[in-house]
């Protein structure tokens, strides 16, 4: 069946019966062509990783199991001193925004890594613009956070200007941690700069490190230590397995994140401010709804800590971050009485990134007909925004709300376990192959330089979030991969998780 292709999707002209066709096959069928098509892999170029993958397919179907949370490494320091070319160079790619000027201010902090097969969570602080005046302050409370939130600290120090004031403020609130500390003495580009980091022994943090974020002088020796040092699960994020299942709440300032949860637990457990960002600690809440008990984690920003205030957008994308690590499911709520905004649509990305199942959560619903909405067609406008800015998630289940009233609270629970239960769902080996077998008879990929990709095989790698991994001759288009993920959505139950689809291009052996 010929098929319009594009640079972006793939689109199939007509309905392909493809749901129906699955039906009528017979189960021992499919489980022979799945051993088939496996056994036709010893044909082609498999490393380790191919062959665990594929021997645990025989492991039980049903098997679920738990993600430890990543081990958190947060580098502190005052701005300027190569903090986030430091995390570029960690990661070996330029994520971090990198500028001579000081403080420059991002909106992501947290960052996947990897070392030795050691896979951690990369925390930069850098990303908060501190105040002319009260810069010590500010770099110490940004310090606070990260000491808080991190399994081990990077303290990073310019060995050429030396320890400063403002180093000496967060060296005074290091010695009180009982966190592994590495003191980094960075831009130290060659031997001769050696001895400006030794200096740094009178800081009493330990040895220091001398590296060059720059030129990565010194980094892996750095990364070794630090490995060391590094929990295998992170202390600050792990999980519990077993209990009430554990729900972050999330969303931007003053959406109603705290009332949700008040509104959830029948009492005033959080602080509920006008000042956007008003609750310091994340507070863990068991409640219960729908008959059932749940952990809550709310997320809305700063309590206590006034000095805090300044860093409260970096807190919160911290925070976000760290709780998505604990939770399994993210409650991600919007403000229908305003424009869905770039920070909504970033806190979701940030969930999709987590892999985490996701909700929506339409809050103040109550207020779109209420006679002091300045816009009276704020709904029609709220209709065209969602699809336009939240097409990407309209596999979330979306629950309209009032977490001040209450209405249609007990909605959120049918969705929290439709979320769930989907992200643990697994698709038997041989049924995906019939899918893929199927769907690829139908649609075939599209020719690329007069060849054309073919799937050999594939199965479901993981869950939590469902993980699915094929093996192809050539690399398909990521048209053809949202397409072949789009199908699979639609003939199974993954409302409300994402779906994870990977490759794995393998050529064939050569014969001897």
């Amino acid at each position: 069946m010929a098929a319009e292709h594009t640079d972006d999707e793939f689109v199939p002209r007509e309905d392909d019966g493809l749901a129906e066709r699955l039906d009528d096959l017979d189960d021992d069928l499919i489980e022979a062509r799945a051993e088939t098509l496996r056994r036709s892999l010893t044909d082609y170029e498999l490393d380790e990783e191919d062959a665990e993958l594929l021997a645990g397919i025989t492991v039980d179907e049903q098997g679920i199991e738990y993600m430890p949370a990543l081990p958190v490494v947060a580098i502190v320091g005052r701005p300027n001193v190569g903090k986030s070319a430091l995390v570029n160079r960690i990661l070996g790619r330029r994520e971090a925004v990198v500028e001579d000027t000081p403080g420059v201010t991002r909106d992501r902090v947290t960052y996947k890594a990897e070392w030795l097969d050691r896979r951690f969570s990369l925390v930069d602080t850098g990303g908060w613009e501190p105040g002319a005046k009260g810069i010590d302050k500010s770099v110490a409370a940004q310090s606070e956070v990260a000491i808080d939130l991190a399994d081990v600290i990077l303290f990073v120090v310019d060995s050429r200007v030396g320890a400063t004031s403002t180093d000496e403020h967060v060296v005074r609130l290091l010695r009180g941690t009982d966190k592994p500390v590495f003191l980094v003495a960075n831009k130290v580009d060659d031997a001769s700069h050696e001895a400006e980091a030794a200096a740094l022994w009178n800081l009493g943090l330990g040895e220091p490190h001398p590296v060059s974020a720059i030129h990565g002088r010194g980094v892996a020796d750095m990364l070794d230590a630090v490995m060391e040092k590094t929990p295998k699960i992170s202390a600050v994020a792990k999980h519990e397995i077993g209990g009430p299942r554990r729900v972050a709440i999330l969303g931007r300032p003053n959406v109603g994140k705290s009332s949700l949860l008040n509104k959830a637990a029948g009492e005033e457990r959080v602080v509920v401010n006008e000042l956007a960002g008003t609750t310091r600690d994340p507070v863990d809440e068991i409640v219960e709804l729908g008959g059932k008990k749940w952990t809550l984690v709310d997320t809305a920003g700063i309590r206590r800590r006034v000095h805090m205030q300044q860093g409260a957008d970096f807190y919160a994308s911290l925070r976000t971050s760290t709780a998505l690590e604990k939770a399994e499911v993210a409650v991600v709520v919007l403000d229908v009485t305003q424009p869905i905004s770039e920070q909504d649509v970033r806190i979701i990305d940030l969930v999709l990134e987590s892999g985490r199942s996701l909700v929506l959560a339409f809050n103040k619903w109550d207020m779109l007909d209420a006679p002091e909405l300045e816009d009276k067609e704020r709904r029609r406008f709220l209709e065209r925004e969602i699809e336009k800015d939240l097409a990407h998630v309209a596999w979330a289940p979306r629950v309209n709300i009032s977490a001040k009233t209450g209405r249609r609270l007990d909605k959120l629970v049918p969705a929290l376990e439709t979320a769930l239960e989907n992200w643990d769902r697994r698709i038997p080996t041989g049924k995906f192959n019939a899918f893929l077998s199927e769907l690829v008879a139908e649609h075939p990929h599209p020719l690329r330089g007069g060849k054309q990709p073919r799937i050999l095989f594939g199965t479901q790698a993981s869950t939590r979030p469902p993980t699915f991994v094929l093996f192809t001759t050539g690399f398909l288009d990521p048209g053809y991969r949202r397409y072949v993920q789009r199908r699979l959505r639609e003939l199974y139950e993954f409302e409300g998780t994402p779906i994870v689809i990977n490759m794995r291009v393998r050529e064939k052996r050569k014969r001897p």
